[in-house]
């Protein structure tokens, strides 16, 4: 399994030369399987572009493209790139679209496709070339075929959002953004008058019971793509909003026999210097305390 990022921002894209070098571009990931012509992308965000082109320029030489798009939710820096993917103007390309919604009143196509009208884009999705297929995903497992299985989690985010967990042949890639940890949503202090001790009991429990699942789904990863768009001192301000500090996602890692997580949705006033400076404090190689850390970077190739 081949796994290439694409877009690694979180929020919105932020091009510029003090994002050069970890990149600017909102979240894709882009999964080669060898031995099979099978390609996964993983989120619609700006990044989608550049893969696009590159599609155009090396896949399309050998035949017609064939591509499966998995979005974690439809936040718009998960989606934005979708216009903008040059093979869904192609008669010959063939694409599924899987992602969760979160009102069956809403479709995916509806959502996803809702760019494209008149009053934000000139290309209209009903004039798109390409044959699309969108698919409601919800939590499960799935044979996706070539000894490729998908097991599906939903994360702790405002809109309805789903973790990924592919294997194939013993390898393992998993992701958990955008994400933040589970917390009592009830009244935890006794001399507030809203204070109730068996909802804030039942609160603890389920906080609890949701953190061990999700780390449960993470266990054992190869590679796993965690958020880790702040640092636990910018967090405090941040609570609500459906990222980790990045301390707990390294945290989680540890603890759950991860070989090598990539730090991700990276703040978009983080400046490539930054992320430097949080390398050297958080950052490390494989060894004896615990996985491979580091801070995803566009153009990376990681081989599973």
């Amino acid at each position: 399994m081949k796994v290439r990022f694409w877009g690694v921002r979180g929020s919105i894209p932020c091009p510029g030369r003090q994002t050069a070098r970890y990149g600017g571009n909102t979240a894709c990931i882009e999964l080669r399987f060898e031995g099979t012509d099978r390609q996964i992308i993983i989120d619609a965000g700006s990044g989608l572009r550049e893969l696009g082109n590159f599609m155009m320029a090396h896949d399309l030489p050998k035949g017609p493209i064939r591509t499966a798009i998995y979005l974690s939710h439809t936040h718009w820096d998960h989606i934005m790139g979708f216009p903008f993917f040059t093979p869904i103007y192609l008669p010959s390309t063939m694409a599924q679209v899987f992602g969760p919604v979160s009102h069956e009143a809403d479709t995916l196509e509806t959502i996803v496709g809702g760019q494209m009208t008149y009053r934000y884009f000139p290309v209209r999705q009903a004039e798109l070339a390409a044959s699309i297929e969108y698919v409601n995903l919800k939590e499960g497992q799935f044979d996706l075929g070539d000894g490729i299985t998908l097991t599906t989690k939903y994360l702790n985010h405002p809109i309805l959002c789903l973790g990924y967990r592919f294997e194939c042949r013993g390898k393992v890639l998993c992701t958990a953004y955008d994400t933040e940890p589970y917390s009592n949503i009830f009244c935890t202090d006794p001399d507030d008058p809203s204070y109730d001790e068996a909802m804030a009991s039942e609160g603890e429990a389920v906080a609890l019971e949701q953190n061990t699942e999700l780390e449960r789904f993470v266990s054992g990863a190869d590679l796993l793509v965690y958020d880790a768009q702040y640092t636990r001192q910018e967090y405090g301000t941040k609570v609500g909003w459906g990222h980790t500090p990045m301390e707990d996602a390294i945290a989680v890692a540890e603890r759950n026999r991860i070989k090598r997580i990539a730090l991700f949705h990276h703040e978009p006033m983080r400046t490539d210097d930054q992320l430097d400076a949080l390398t050297k404090v958080h950052c490390r190689p494989a060894g004896p305390e615990g996985p491979e850390i580091f801070f995803a970077q566009e153009g990376m190739e990681i081989i599973l």
